[in-house]
């Protein structure tokens, strides 16, 4: 294995953590709200197919929408109860989306229906990968990738490395870290599935070095028979990125367009990997997750255990409410997160956190011109030129940006927005640019002449 302890990626930022207020807070379960609200589109990908109508009694557990395809995973009921309607709803993206409504039945002791526990000894690589899809799991740190696409590498490539990304560069989010401290041997059975899955030999657990009792923990439920080596890495953002976790711990440049697999690592998130030992040990889908709560704005700040679909009104009522300056609620953390203005949104498996922010915390909504500073090109993990290319987005010109400027190799990452003294949003520019050429290449591709079967 080579050594890289003490490197860091060229580049990023520095913003304060903010962790104090849930990194030492012990996970607890959140009790089941009255009503859930369960998007078909909570993944990268095909959103899941409809199984379920109006009326229908579930159980906690029961699949209420399949997986329409190969880039996409079910959805299961996490409570027991009724499907009170199916109806579009407010989605964290700011979108509106088609949605299974559950009452939660109120007396049920949420026991699920008894299932087939995987042997994932005995199980071949292409068993373990229909299990981890049948579960629904998908990455937990945010991006909500299909983890079972992940485990498919392609034959042509090697791998070398799995690299756990147990970062959790994002400030406020404490989520990973509660997981690696009061999980550690689930972690390390998640790893040990994946290695095999894989055929790789080698893991890396990637642990910023402000997480000492993770660090520990980790080492001390390490398996002696596994090639697996915990490794500390200097405190930056956005360290959990996987290009930048890949440059730090393996040496290794991932070119642009390419995936972490080109150069021989798949990275997968600490959650997720927990989560894959779960259903390994239980039988039980993706239901339910660990969710920070927290920021100046909740009264009582908490790391919980939620069900998939619980509302954030519920969450933040658990939680004490809302305090009299909170002024801003984001799902995910300050820096690539979303603000929510709908507290019947649901979280959903991909939300990481909720933090909110008091009236002192938010940045003023004012924005002045570009004066060429250069600071964000200095903060640029991906060495682009985010003033060229806020620039453009303001002109339209996307094709310009994608084609001269590479907004493709953009990880949205918010380092420019951070560091921009004209308070110019560079970030939310780059995605609503990203999400124009998309469109356009829709229009392209509906508008194209359809071929003749013969």
């Amino acid at each position: 294995m080579l050594s890289f302890f003490g490197m860091t990626f060229s580049h990023g930022v520095h913003p304060p953590d903010s962790k104090s207020l849930t990194e030492h807070v012990a996970i607890r379960r959140m009790p089941f709200p009255k009503r859930l609200a369960l998007p078909l589109r909570q993944h990268a990908g095909k959103p899941a197919r409809l199984l379920v109508r109006k009326g229908d009694r579930v159980q906690r557990g029961d699949m209420i929408a399949e997986a329409d395809g190969y880039v996409s995973v079910p959805i299961h009921a996490s409570a027991a109860g009724t499907v009170a309607a199916i109806d579009w709803w407010p989605h964290p993206d700011g979108t509106m989306a088609e949605t299974v409504i559950l009452d939660v039945e109120p007396w049920s002791p949420q026991i699920p229906r008894p299932r087939l526990v995987p042997d994932w000894n005995g199980l071949t690589p292409a068993q373990v990968r229909k299990a981890v899809q049948g579960g629904g799991v998908v990455g937990l740190g945010g991006a909500a990738f299909p983890t079972h696409v992940k485990l498919s590498p392609p034959a042509d490539l090697e791998l070398e490395w799995l690299l756990v990304n147990g970062a959790e560069c994002e400030p406020y989010l404490t989520t990973d870290h509660r997981t690696m401290v009061e999980f550690p041997e689930r972690v390390h059975f998640g790893i040990r599935i994946m290695m095999q899955c894989l055929g790789v030999q080698r893991a890396v657990v990637g642990v910023e070095m402000n997480k000492p009792d993770a660090i520990a923990a980790l080492e001390r439920t390490k398996p002696a028979d596994l090639d697996v080596t915990i490794q500390p890495l200097v405190v930056k953002y956005p360290q959990g990125a996987e290009k930048m976790l890949i440059k730090v711990v393996t040496g290794r440049e991932v070119p642009s367009g390419k995936l972490p697999m080109h150069v021989g690592a798949v990275v997968q998130n600490v959650g997720s990997i927990a989560t894959i030992a779960e259903i390994f040990e239980t039988g039980l889908p993706l239901i339910e997750r660990v969710v920070t709560v927290t920021g100046s704005g909740v009264r009582r700040p908490s790391n919980l255990i939620v069900p998939v679909g619980a509302m954030l009104g519920d969450v933040l009522d658990y939680c004490g409410g809302l305090t009299d300056d909170a002024a801003e609620i984001v799902f995910g953390g300050p820096m690539m997160g979303s603000s929510q203005p709908d507290m019947r949104t649901p979280l959903v498996k991909g939300t990481t956190g909720v933090v909110v922010l008091t009236d002192r915390e938010v940045k003023p909504k004012t924005t002045y011109p570009c004066i060429k500073c250069g600071h964000c090109l200095d903060a640029c993990p991906v060495f682009l030129n985010p003033s060229r290319l806020g620039l453009l987005a303001q002109a339209g010109r996307y094709e310009e940006m994608r084609d001269a400027y590479h907004l493709m190799d953009c990880m949205l990452c918010g380092s420019c927005s951070y560091v921009c003294p004209s308070n110019i949003p560079l970030s939310q520019m780059f995605s609503l640019s990203k999400n124009m050429l998309r469109k356009q290449q829709d229009l392209v591709a509906a508008s194209a002449p359809k071929k003749d079967v013969a």
